[in-house]
């Protein structure tokens, strides 16, 4: 019963395009490793060094949001690890996956519902801009100083939009007072 279970959601994994999928507690290291691995994949299948270049960096923009504000986080300190040093992981999942000739990727993750008007704000705004405006902003926003709470995530949703190959899709499933589950997806 097992390996059937598997079997079949590997299968609908394969039937929806999926080359390459995460759920679970993030680090930079974890980032790392994601990434090395979907540039060899990608590598491997002889796409385009260009689009390997957006799907990738899309990725790491994600991967990094990911860690930095999801609001699914564990933390503590390790003595076997570095002494006093305060060990985070962040939940979330990546997925990467192709339909339509085009590659997407798609992360998710608990956010506060605090954050999300403001999260939203930014995408929607995003939506409506076309290539050249969205490179005006970008332009504009490396002038202006950083949002003391965004820690560099304007920039980054930015530079997701800068790469899509469309608008960014976006949703926000309430859970609870406190939080929404935040999925984007981008299409390369």
């Amino acid at each position: 019963m097992l390996a059937k279970y598997y079997r079949s959601f590997k299968r609908d994994l394969d039937q929806r395009g999926i080359i390459f999928s995460f759920s679970g507690y993030m680090s930079e290291g974890i980032l790392y490793s994601l990434g090395d691995a979907l540039r060899q994949k990608m590598a491997l299948e002889d796409t385009n060094v260009s689009t390997v270049k957006k799907v990738f960096s899309v990725f790491v923009e994600q991967a990094q949001n990911i860690i930095r504000y999801s609001a699914d986080k564990v933390s503590g300190e390790k003595p076997s690890l570095e002494a006093g040093k305060t060990i985070e992981l962040s939940s979330g999942m990546v997925t990467i996956g192709s339909e339509n000739g085009r590659f997407f990727i798609v992360c998710a993750n608990v956010v506060l519902a605090d954050d999300e008007p403001r999260l939203r704000e930014r995408l929607e705004r995003l939506q409506r801009m076309d290539k050249d405006e969205i490179k005006a902003y970008y332009k504009e926003q490396l002038r202006e100083a950083p949002d003391e709470r965004s820690r560099g995530a304007t920039i980054g949703l930015i530079e997701i939009a800068r790469r899509a190959s469309e608008p960014i899709q976006f949703d926000f499933d309430r859970i609870n007072d406190e939080t929404f589950f935040f999925c984007m997806k981008v299409s390369i």
